[in-house]
C-alpha cells in the first residue's frame, strides 16, 4: 500500500476517533459516521484509501452482507482483508471499512445497489459480484429495471472482471455490457420480477414454473434456463453451476458445499463467493474450509436463549427475502414475525401483499413490530391465525420454552439485536 497523503491521513485518523467515541458512547458501531467525518474533511478520501487495494464489490437485493462475509473469511487465506461487515454499505460505510484496516491488501465491500455506479466508478474496483435484482424499497430505489440498466452504463468500456448470476435476467442483463464476465448459475427462487424480456419488453420463456420459485425441488431450481421470444436475449452458458448442495466449477470438478449457514439461498452465496475467490488466484479446496468457518453473520442465523427459550433470528427485507427466510424456519415451530417501516426499511408496507404467507398456517404465530397491523391485515387476508402483540419482549412471553423462529425486517431485526446487547 503506498503512503496517504497527509490530508487523507488526518481525515481518516479523525473518522477512527470518531467510529471509537460512537461505539464508546452506544450511540452506534460507528461504522456509517466514521466515514461521514472523514469525506467531510477530505471529499475524494475513498478513492484514496481504495487505491492500490485488489478490491471486490458486491452487490444484490438479497444476500450482499452474508456473501461479502463469505468472500472476505475465503480472502483471509491470503492475509488482511478489509471489509464492511456490518453491512454500511454506502460510501461512508466503505470509508470506514478501508480505513480500519488501511494496510489490508484486500478490500471486500458490500455496495447498496443504488449506489454501485458511483461507488465503482470513485474505488476503479477489480472484481463485481452481482447476485440477484427484486423489488426492495421502492419509494428509495425506484423501479429495478431501473437499476439494471444503471448497471449497464456504469459497466460499459470498464476493463472490471463480473462475477454475475446468469439464473436472473435482470442480472444478466445489467452485467452483459462488462468487458469479462464469469456465469455461476446460482438459482433464482423468486421470479416474479423478471417475467419480461429487459432487452425488448417481450415475454421470456422459462422452466421449471412455480408460485415464485416456491416449491420447487432442488433438481427444478436447477433448471431454469430463459430466452425472449421476440430478440436474441436468453441466458449465457455458465462457467459455474450450482445443484442443490454441490457446486461445478469451469474445469468441471464438483464442489460439496457443506456450509454451516443454512438453506438454499445460502449456498447460492457460497457458489458466488468460490468463483470471486478464484478469480483472483484462490483454490476451492483453500477456500471451502474458510467458508465452512461462517456461522452467523450480523445477527443471521444467531441463536440466542431467553428464559428457557432458543430463538433463531432470521432477516427478510422483501418479498423475496421473506421466501428464502420461509425456506429455512422450521415448520414445527412457533414463529414470531416483526415488521417496521423505517427509512432503511421503506416506507412503503405494499410489498407486503406479494408475500405468499398461507405457509405458516397450522403453527403459531405472533405479530410485532411498528406496522404490525399491516401485517395482521395481511396475515388475515392469507387465513393465517396470529396473535397480535405490543412488543417483541411481549411476543417471546406469550411462547413456552423451547425453539422459537423469529423473521424480523431491517430496523426490526436491529432492534431485536438491541435487546440482546448486539451480542449477536
Amino acid at each position: 500500500m503506498s503512503q496517504l497523503p497527509l490530508r487523507a491521513q488526518l481525515a481518516s485518523a479523525l473518522g477512527r476517533t470518531a467510529a471509537t467515541l460512537s461505539r464508546a458512547t452506544g450511540r452506534g458501531d460507528g461504522s456509517v459516521i466514521g466515514g461521514r467525518v472523514g469525506l467531510m474533511l477530505e471529499p475524494d478520501l475513498l478513492r484514496k484509501l481504495a487505491a492500490d487495494r485488489k478490491l471486490v464489490l458486491v452487490s444484490a437485493t438479497n444476500g450482499k452482507t452474508t456473501t461479502t462475509r463469505l468472500i472476505t473469511s475465503a480472502l483471509q487465506e491470503f492475509g488482511d482483508v478489509a471489509t464492511n461487515a456490518f453491512g454500511a454499505n454506502m460510501p461512508a460505510g466503505h470509508v470506514s471499512a478501508l480505513a480500519s484496516n488501511k494496510d489490508a491488501p484486500y478490500g471486500v465491500l458490500e455496495v447498496d445497489e443504488k449506489y454501485l455506479p458511483e461507488v465503482l466508478d470513485t474505488t476503479d474496483a477489480g472484481i463485481l459480484c452481482l447476485m440477484n435484482l427484486s423489488r426492495d424499497q421502492m419509494d428509495r430505489a425506484a423501479e429495478i429495471w431501473l437499476l439494471a440498466q444503471k448497471w449497464r452504463r456504469a459497466l460499459a468500456g470498464r476493463p472490471v472482471h463480473v462475477i454475475a448470476n446468469c439464473d436472473d435476467p435482470l442480472v444478466t442483463w445489467g452485467a452483459s455490457t462488462a468487458a469479462r464476465v464469469t456465469w455461476v448459475a446460482a438459482g433464482q427462487r423468486w421470479r416474479e420480477d423478471s417475467w419480461c424480456c429487459p432487452e425488448c419488453g417481450g415475454p421470456l420463456d422459462r422452466s421449471g414454473f412455480g408460485n415464485g420459485g416456491q416449491g420447487l425441488t432442488a433438481a427444478q431450481m436447477a433448471d431454469t434456463n430463459w430466452a425472449c421470444r421476440e430478440c436474441t436475449f436468453r441466458r449465457p452458458e455458465p462457467n459455474w453451476v450450482l445443484d442443490g448442495e454441490y457446486v461445478t466449477d469451469p474445469r468441471g470438478q464438483h464442489w460439496r458445499l457443506d456450509i454451516q449457514l443454512p438453506g438454499q439461498a445460502n449456498r447460492a452465496n457460497a457458489a458466488m463467493a468460490l468463483a470471486v475467490a478464484e478469480t483472483l488466484g484462490l483454490d476451492p479446496a483453500r477456500a471451502l474450509p474458510r467458508l465452512r468457518t461462517v456461522t452467523s453473520v450480523a445477527g443471521r442465523y444467531t441463536t440466542v436463549e431467553r428464559d428457557g427459550r432458543s430463538l433463531r433470528l432470521l432477516l427478510a427485507k422483501n418479498p423475496a427475502g421473506w421466501l428464502e427466510a420461509f425456506d429455512v424456519a422450521d415448520p414445527a415451530l412457533p414463529i414470531i414475525l416483526s415488521v417496521n417501516a423505517q427509512g432503511p426499511d421503506g416506507r412503503d408496507t405494499s410489498w407486503l401483499w406479494d408475500v405468499d404467507y398461507r405457509i405458516l398456517r397450522g403453527r403459531p404465530v405472533l405479530v410485532t413490530g411498528e406496522r404490525r397491523l399491516d401485517l395482521a391485515l395481511r396475515l388475515t387476508v392469507a387465513g393465517v391465525p396470529f396473535q397480535l402483540c405490543d412488543s417483541f419482549e411481549q411476543a417471546v412471553g406469550l411462547l413456552a420454552p423451547g425453539k422459537i423462529d423469529v423473521i424480523a425486517n431491517y430496523t426490526a431485526f436491529q432492534q431485536i439485536r438491541a435487546e440482546f446487547g448486539r451480542a449477536v
